[in-house]
């Protein structure tokens, strides 16, 4: 019997098996969860990517199109989950996050006001309007967890991203005291620098990627989505049936230590 044994989970942002919900959806998956993924914007390639989970009662999951920033999508989305036998949910992964380039990689200055709302929108409002479209399947309650990257702080690069992720956890507390008599419970995991195709895109990103390794108290592993994973699918699980409005840190320890101490030989 695993955590999540008989659990119904929906998982969102799988693009390849480098993608942190690919693990999450695997975790939940050898935990007893039965998984549905969404798509987009190549719902193809997720379909290949969905074939490389463990088997289980969906093998493979089902893969649902879905563009968060368009309001057909999530008006449809209850009802495509019930085409495929998810008549409830239990838990609900938001693992996306989009910024346009410019609002990206030190031209924080100069990024228009079109390129930050497309970075919100997809990033932010996104957690709200992914879990009010889940809404109609959780009449019994259930778990969000979106992944979050430590907004307490200015990174080098990360910008406008940066931004959008405060306004995520800012979002996540909100959801939480609105939903919570609803029985459904919203946190999020702050991650370190994983090696996936969205942190690859970010210019400059590199930077962050050597130096954590370097500075996290227990260390680092830029290619490891283990821990993540096992922590998103903790706060999906009964085991956290009084927690809400949390960010847990599966960052190795750097949040709480900042930068690397300097070299004074």
């Amino acid at each position: 019997m695993g955590i999540l044994e008989g659990k119904r989970i929906l998982v969102t942002g799988v693009l390849t098996d480098a993608s942190i919900g690919f693990h999450v959806a695997r975790v939940a998956q050898e935990e007893g969860a039965r998984v549905a993924l969404t798509a987009y914007p190549r719902p193809t390639l997720t379909q290949r990517t969905a074939k490389r989970l463990p088997s289980g009662p969906d093998d493979p999951p089902p893969v649902i199109e879905l563009d968060v920033t368009s309001t057909e999508d999530l008006d449809a989305l209850a009802g495509r989950l019930r085409e495929h036998g998810f008549d409830r949910l239990d838990g609900v992964v938001h693992a996306i996050g989009f910024a346009p380039q410019t609002a990206l990689g030190g031209t924080f200055l100069d990024t228009p006001w079109e390129d930050v709302a497309t970075a919100l929108h997809a990033s932010t409002y996104s957690l709200k309007s992914l879990t009010m479209a889940c809404l109609p399947l959780m009449e019994q309650g259930g778990s969000v967890v979106g992944l979050d990257f430590d907004a307490t702080k200015a990174w080098p690069v990360y910008d406008w991203m940066g931004v959008a992720k405060a306004g995520l956890e800012s979002c996540s507390r909100y959801l939480a005291k609105y939903l919570g008599p609803k029985n459904i419970r919203v946190n999020l995991v702050s991650a370190g620098p994983l090696a996936t195709m969205a942190a690859k895109s970010i210019p400059g990103f590199g930077g962050l990627t050597e130096m954590w390794p370097q500075a996290a108290p227990l260390g680092w592993d830029i290619k490891d989505s283990e821990p993540t994973a096992r922590a998103v699918v903790a706060l999906l699980s009964d085991w956290f049936p009084a927690t809400t409005g949390e960010i847990v840190h599966v960052d190795g320890g750097l949040h709480a230590v900042g930068a690397p101490e300097p070299d004074l030989d």
